[in-house]
């Protein structure tokens, strides 16, 4: 029973981890991403690539399972472009992008 207190224990201290993460307020990405880090990018295409990557599972296609088993699993790399540790879609890069250069160009 002492076995079982303790990872109920656990479970419940991560799930409070994910609701305090959830609560935080957002952030200024211009308080990580200095105006000289950002003036060194040509263009939102090599912002987009010097940004850091993230690797995340996905659910493996038809296909996926068919060639190489029901064990198989897949993931995805992309940027992280505000730097909040969670993929970004290329919409939301040119986003970040753009307000990144309304703050540095004034």
């Amino acid at each position: 029973m002492n076995g079982f207190n303790v990872c109920l224990g656990a479970v419940l201290m991560l799930m409070s981890v994910s609701v305090v993460a959830s609560e935080l307020p957002t952030r200024d990405i211009s308080e990580i991403i200095s105006k000289e880090e950002f003036l060194s990018y040509e263009n939102v295409a090599d912002f987009i690539e010097h940004s850091p990557k993230v690797t995340v599972f996905v659910a493996p296609e038809a296909d996926d399972i068919a060639n190489y088993g029901t064990d198989v699993m897949k993931t995805l790399t992309g940027s992280d472009c505000d730097r909040d540790g969670k993929m970004d879609s290329n919409p939301e890069c040119n986003a970040v992008f753009y307000k990144l250069w309304v703050k540095y160009q004034l």
